[in-house]
């Protein structure tokens, strides 16, 4: 086998590591990291694409009579975890596609969902760089093990230790994405006590969902090892700030940054206005994917710096989309609606589909509104066509169920599945009885 080619590259840095086993990553349609776990003796079967597992344990994936899946592993995403689990030997990682048992894509495979988006946009010209601030709070343990809601600090918005104790896990999380490949461009305390932040570069659409998957596990297995609990629940505290994942997006062609033209008021290209339009138009449409949960819909309140109204500006970030200052090569707009919880790949899936639909029609974003949304009366809002983002999942499902583009996008399984999951979490959120409802009516009716 030629030292060249990546599967024995592969091979040979197992050995050299001492890895003893491999997780062939995949995520379900709901955004849950899976894994296939083999030991040494089968990672050249692995690599060749030649594991086997049951799709009908999945969330979403297939029935029981068609249960045999494929994993096909992408071999640029091999990493091995900076922690061995007994002893010396170490667990690498390879993210994988999912196929039928024919060699073709799995329809329900997220994956390989926003490898066809990013097709669509390539045969147009483009290619999306993306980069997501995915938030989370930090918990403590009780006794037993079970998180809480107690955070582990009273930080604020860039507060440093003392007084946010979560310092020391922020940087050892740091160091282990640093040695997975990530390139952490900043990490800080959020608005609210146990949040925090961490950055890294914006990269192609692709690699950047892999790092959102990636992410999410290195958090929470760090914070484990801490005795901490991570969370990438959207408002786990009442009256705090929740976490959201701002995604920042430019388009690419040839090399160069699409979003920019010097010659225009605002710098803003043409193609920039447009892709915005898409976003603005489809939000509605797009709102369960980028914000899937019962509980997303805690956070998309007016007053926690979560946006709401559907609408962009170049200054404040009460808006939808946000035009940052940093003009060149670093021109880009930011989407503030979508929260840690989503599916990456179906989220950044059904951003860039929404744009390139913005620009495929030459969708007019409108004039950007630079005043502060939440403090606009109702008549102001009308006056200026500002729509408002669905207020609860239900409604949420109701749009993306009257978007024929997200359907499109999503193809018929991923979209039934992904509609039944979601309708089946609401009807059972509103037949619970929550605390709030005992406090508030208990005594007095």
């Amino acid at each position: 086998m030629a030292k060249d080619d990546p599967k024995a590259r592969i091979l040979e840095r197992a050995e050299r590591e001492k890895v003893k086993f491999m997780r062939l990553q995949f995520t379900d349609i709901l955004g849950v990291l899976k894994n296939v776990e083999v030991p040494d003796r089968q990672f050249e079967q692995a690599l060749d694409g030649r594991i086997m597992f049951d799709g009908s344990s999945i969330e979403g994936f297939v029935r029981i009579e068609e249960s045999d899946m494929f994993l096909k592993p992408d071999f640029s995403t091999f990493q091995v975890f900076p922690w061995s689990y007994t002893g010396s030997e170490r667990v690498g990682r390879v993210i994988c596609d999912i196929a039928n048992p024919d060699g073709s894509a799995f329809a329900g495979c997220p994956r390989s969902l926003l490898k066809r988006v990013i097709a669509l946009a390539a045969e147009r010209g483009y290619v999306l760089k993306a980069g997501p601030e995915a938030e989370f709070f930090l918990f403590q343990r009780k006794g037993s093990g079970e998180p809480t809601t107690d955070t582990h600090d009273s930080g604020g918005y860039f507060d440093l230790t003392p007084v946010d104790l979560g310092e020391d896990v922020r940087r050892e999380i740091i160091l282990v994405l640093e040695q997975m490949g990530f390139h952490v461009e900043a990490a800080h305390h959020e608005v609210a006590p146990g949040q925090h932040e961490i950055d890294f570069r914006y990269d192609d659409a692709l690699i950047t969902a892999d790092n959102v998957s990636t992410f999410r596990f290195v958090v929470k297995n760090v914070a484990n090892r801490n005795g901490l609990h991570a969370t990438f629940m959207p408002k786990p505290v009442f009256g705090v700030n929740g976490s959201g994942m701002h995604t920042h997006q430019s388009l690419f062609a040839k090399g160069k940054n699409v979003f920019i033209d010097d010659k225009r008021d605002g710098e803003l290209s043409t193609t920039c206005l447009h892709y915005i339009g898409g976003l603005l138009r489809h939000a509605k449409g797009f709102c369960a994917i980028t914000n899937p949960l019962v509980n997303s819909y805690k956070r998309l309140v007016p007053g926690y710096e979560a946006p709401t109204a559907i609408a962009w500006s170049t200054r404040n970030r009460s808006p939808l989309v946000r035009v940052p200052a940093a003009r060149g090569a670093m021109t880009r707009i930011e989407l503030r609606m979508p929260d840690p919880s989503c599916n990456p790949y179906l989220a950044i899936a059904a951003m860039l589909r929404a744009g390139l639909d913005g620009i495929e029609k030459g969708l007019d974003p409108g004039p950007p509104v630079n005043k502060n949304i939440y403090r606009m009366s109702h008549r102001e809002r009308r006056h200026l066509r500002i729509d408002e983002l669905p207020g609860n999942l239900s409604k949420a499902l109701d749009e993306l169920e009257k978007s024929a583009l997200m359907q499109e996008m999503l193809g018929d399984h991923i979209f039934d599945h992904f509609v039944a999951a979601k309708r089946a979490e609401w009807d059972s959120y509103i037949r619970h009885v929550s605390p709030w409802e005992i406090e508030r009516y208990l005594n007095t009716y």
